[in-house]
């Protein structure tokens, strides 16, 4: 079966990741994008628009530029290490200029429905609806469909699970409604939810608000984004080493040594924040939640057990005077321009193979990008996915049956609900590196060690024992780049580069060295004299 037209509905970072890789694997990708830019989630605007993804003005990622960049096109060296959520659009333009893909794109174009044709079992065919800003409507047919519309526009509201939510005094918003926290001065406001966006958002508030509570039903475990030496935390931890390593070591062993390490910081007993999950199941990355806990600005509180006019009431039965709620409570996987036979979860949900599949179709023609969640940077995962795709789309890799696709889900649902008893978070977990090491060995670009030690050590060094990066995934095979090896060599220099705005005096090293010579010779010098006097005293008391 060979895919010559294929679909892409977004074009976020998923969208033109896809772009790129159907023009390099020979297919015609036409991408749809609602708006009239590119970037989706990242592009901030200063109101929410309906179906469409929201962030706040201070939103900062979580993971560095060298672990999140793709991988045959490095950040800008002069990029701050962990990016304001300004770069990251200009990065998207930068690559997609560099790779000719704004041909592709047909802006303010939106999917209204995505249906097998009449002949799906045999042609794998779709019939793609659009309709653009003028309301003008347009029937497509595509080989292929890969959907890259992301996870953040429909907004999970909970309210139902509360009483008297309805009857509530206060103004009740989700965090997609949220954009700074300059609207809550002088307000009490309880943040409900412990995740990223929760966190960050009664930071901020904490600010302006005349108190500021933070609701979580598990707590969590903290850590900030530097680890030792101010180094980014993600390119320190997540390497092939410690992933070989953890996964040779008992868990119990491996949440000890973390536990300990992040209550030497902060006591999280004491800061109201320990979870019931361990570690090394799950972290939430944060500078300066700890701070506003103890300085009192961010109170931390139970789950709520019910509102009652200006109140709200927790679990443990204290009570506060409320005027906002924020719901930082997640999204509905809604893509409701899919089949619906295609969204066969307990509650509705997509289920996907490896988080990319649909198993239920005949042809495995339509794939879901960047719908997932791991202990590391999205944007190499839904490349991985993308390269992943084609090669299924064009015959080069082979899916299994449906019931071992299905049981394979199952699980992985099970095992993961360990750590995330939501079975909704826990369908969407992956393990970082086993999961692109799946993908690469599928593509046919996963590192050889063994040749990659005797052929070219030091750059084996480098990739067994350094971050894993992105670059390693085109040292070799399909879509190999020349510039890999040098992205690899040169990372940790691009990741000083920003530091870099002013002359440092060097230290006088010579004199330093030679007044620890002096320190040496002096404590030898004192330490002989003292040995010398012990051993004339004991001498006299024996002849006396």
């Amino acid at each position: 079966m060979m895919v010559w037209r294929v679909a892409v509905i977004g074009a976020g970072c998923s969208g033109l990741v896809c772009i790129k890789t159907c023009v390099e694997e020979g297919l015609e990708p036409v991408c749809f994008e609602s708006s009239d830019d590119i970037g989706g989630l990242w592009n901030f605007k200063e109101s929410t628009q309906p179906e469409r993804s929201s962030i706040y003005r201070s939103l900062v990622a979580n993971t560095s530029k060298e672990m999140m960049c793709f991988s045959d096109f490095p950040m800008p060296d002069h990029y701050p290490n962990y990016m304001h959520n300004s770069p990251p659009p200009a990065y998207f333009r930068l690559y997609a200029q560099h790779f000719n893909l704004l041909k592709y794109i047909h802006f303010q174009t939106t999917v209204t429905r995505v249906m097998q044709r009449p002949d799906f079992s045999f042609s794998g065919q779709w019939d793609v609806e659009t309709v653009n800003q003028h309301g003008e409507e347009d029937h497509h047919v595509f080989d292929a469909v890969m959907v890259c519309s992301g996870n953040y526009s429909h907004p999970y509201l909970p309210m139902s699970e509360f009483t008297g939510s309805e009857t509530f005094n206060g103004h009740l918003y989700h965090s997609w409604d949220y954009k700074d926290g300059e609207r809550y001065k002088g307000k009490r406001v309880l943040v409900m939810g412990l995740g990223n966006s929760g966190a960050d958002i009664a930071v901020e508030v904490s600010r302006f608000a005349e108190k500021t509570f933070l609701s979580t039903r598990t707590g969590a475990w903290v850590a900030g984004r530097m680890s030792n030496s101010g180094l980014p935390i993600d390119m320190t931890h997540i390497n092939r080493f410690y992933d070989t390593l953890t996964s040779l070591l008992p868990s119990r062993l491996l949440n000890w040594i973390i536990e300990r390490s992040l209550n030497r910081k902060y006591d999280h007993r004491m800061y109201q924040l320990l979870p019931k999950h361990r570690a090394f199941d799950r972290l939430l990355i944060n500078d300066e939640l700890p701070y506003r806990i103890l300085l009192g600005e961010v109170v931390m509180k139970s789950n709520v057990k019910e509102f009652n006019k200006s109140r709200v009431v927790f679990e443990n039965d204290t009570e506060e005077e409320i005027d906002i709620v924020i719901f930082c409570t997640g999204y509905n996987s809604t893509l409701s321009f899919l089949p619906q036979s295609l969204s066969q979860g307990p509650k509705g949900e997509l289920t996907l193979y490896k988080r990319v599949f649909p198993p239920s179709l005949q042809k495995p023609t339509l794939v879901v990008i960047g719908l997932l969640k791991a202990k590391g940077p999205i944007m190499p995962m839904v490349e991985m996915q993308a390269r992943w795709a084609t090669a299924v789309f064009k015959g080069l890799d082979h899916l299994p049956t449906k019931d071992k696709m299905l049981t394979f889900i199952e699980t992985e649902r099970k095992r993961n609900m360990k750590s995330y008893p939501c079975p909704l978070e826990a369908a969407q977990q992956v393990d970082y590196i086993p999961y692109l090491d799946f993908m690469a060995d599928k593509v046919g670009v996963k590192p050889h060690f063994l040749g990659l030690l005797l052929r070219d050590p030091v750059l084996w060094v480098k990739v067994f024992f350094g971050p894993c990066t992105s670059y390693q995934f085109r040292l070799s095979g399909p879509g190999q780049w020349s510039g890999a090896r040098q992205a690899i060599l040169s990372q940790w220099k691009r990741l000083q580069r920003p530091f870099n705005t002013r002359e440092i005096p060097e230290p006088n090293i010579r004199a330093s060295a030679w007044s620890v010579w002096l320190l040496a010779l002096g404590g030898s010098l004192l330490m002989a004299a003292f040995v010398q006097n012990k051993i004339e005293d004991n001498t006299l008391l024996w002849f006396k």
